[in-house]
């Protein structure tokens, strides 16, 4: 078996198993892994994501469901305003952004002041005024909307945007973890169905590559489901701080080489 569907299961399983507490189904970390010692071409790197999100995620889902935390309306919202998002994503990522060099930018631009953010946050959380945990149901439909759009060109699903700002908000991660994850989940269901459509009207390598993930999210299953199982059990502030500086690191990385490419 080519060393490529092991080391993605591995991947799949260790990144897994450290964001499934904080709602992060790991994709957001995979990603760099993917196209920089996997070898995956872009833009078929974004399906393959998110479907990596779909096979991994039930594992969290799962004991969540059995805690009874993803009841309310918090899941319901999120799920309702990210899936158009993530569709029209899809197609911007195919018809507008198909390059590599475009991608790492995106990458850069987003991780990079992401993690930065939630590292200051976590160091030094803002004082909370009264209700001002929870953004308004209109505020909260625009930004899963706009994580949703981000989400289909990133392919993360959207999770490992909404996590960080409501979690800066103030939201117990108890929670808001649920919530990110499902929507996370619902969103690649959709944005992978609307990849495997554009591949018939794109001549590129759309198309996601089937076996590395599905091993990718064999192994979020697993890891999902023990970091769902550990949430009560860890360190809120360490996870925070941890997801930022990986965030943060990977941004600035993808920021270097898209300057050399550029330069080059």
């Amino acid at each position: 078996m080519d060393w490529t569907i092991w080391a993605g299961f591995a991947a799949g399983l260790l990144i897994s198993t450290v964001t499934a507490p904080v709602g992060v189904s790991g994709a957001v970390f995979l990603l760099p892994v993917q196209l920089s010692v996997l070898g995956v071409p872009s833009p078929a790197v974004t399906p393959t994501n998110l479907l990596f999100n779909v096979v991994a995620g039930p594992g969290a889902l799962w004991r969540y469901h059995r805690d009874g935390a993803l009841r309310g309306a918090l899941t319901r919202r999120l799920v309702l305003w990210t899936l158009p998002g993530v569709i029209a994503g899809a197609a911007v990522r195919v018809f507008a952004l198909p390059g590599p060099d475009v991608f790492r930018a995106l990458v850069a631009a987003l991780l990079l002041p992401l993690g930065t953010w939630l590292c200051l946050r976590t160091l030094r959380p803002a004082r909370q005024r009264a209700g001002a945990a929870e953004p308004s149901a209109p505020a909260l439909a625009a930004l899963a909307l706009t994580v949703g759009v981000v989400g289909g060109i990133y392919g993360i699903g959207g999770g490992s945007l909404l996590g960080p700002v409501l979690a800066a908000r103030g939201m117990p991660l108890a929670r808001l973890a649920p919530a990110t994850l499902a929507a996370t989940f619902t969103t690649s269901v959709a944005g992978a169905a609307a990849y495997a459509v554009l591949a018939l009207a794109s001549s590129g390598p759309v198309a996601p590559d089937w076996w590395l993930g599905l091993a990718c999210g064999l192994g979020g299953l697993i890891g999902g489901y023990l970091g769902a199982r550990l949430q009560p059990h860890l360190p809120e502030t360490a996870l925070r701080l941890l997801l930022g500086t990986l965030a943060a690191a990977l941004g600035a990385l993808y920021a270097v080489q898209y300057a050399v490419q550029a330069l080059a």
